[in-house]
């Protein structure tokens, strides 16, 4: 079959190289893009882009080993490239979006956490915490907040936190 002249596989191959490029440029610029898939969800342009590029690839191969029409084979390759976008963004891009973002966390969120000295804090000096949590293990240089030692192994509270400094006191569990 031919469409305006040219061969429909010429067209699909078109469209595949075309579409994949693309995919490669959203794959590395996606971040310049990332508010277009808020306005419009349904108009995701990874889905959108997936789409293309199945649909092309879908009915490029059809067209090369199918005895089918090319109209068929135009159908068949637009429902399995519905199927894959669907199943890509139920299986992919909604967990993604909903995972947590960064395991990074803030120096104020330390501030009442409880932790455990792995290097004693001398009166006036400077000693080592480390802090367990879901997202890791945190070790931070610390100090006495009521300026008194504290020996090594001993639960501590965070009271503050100044330029990357804990301000701890010996905490004793209820």
């Amino acid at each position: 079959m031919e469409l305006l002249g040219v061969p429909i596989q010429t067209i699909y191959l078109y469209v595949l190289i075309i579409a994949g490029s693309l995919t490669l440029l959203f794959l590395f610029f996606g971040d310049v893009f990332a508010g277009l898939s808020e306005g419009i969800p349904f108009l995701n342009p990874t889905l959108v882009l997936a789409f293309f590029t199945c649909c092309s690839a879908g009915g490029y191969i059809g067209e090369l080993v199918l005895p089918l029409s090319s109209l068929l084979i135009a159908l068949f390759s637009c429902i399995l490239s519905i199927m894959l976008v669907v199943l890509l963004h139920l299986f992919v891009l909604v967990p993604l979006s909903s995972a947590e973002e960064s395991l990074a966390y803030k120096e104020d969120d330390l501030r009442g956490r409880v932790g455990k000295v792995i290097t004693a804090v001398p009166v006036d000096g400077f000693g080592e915490v480390v802090i367990e949590g879901i997202g890791g293990t945190i070790s931070k240089s610390a100090i006495s907040f009521e300026n008194q030692q504290i020996g090594y192994g001993t639960r501590v509270l965070v009271v503050d936190v100044k330029n990357g400094v804990l301000s701890v006191i010996p905490h004793e569990p209820i």
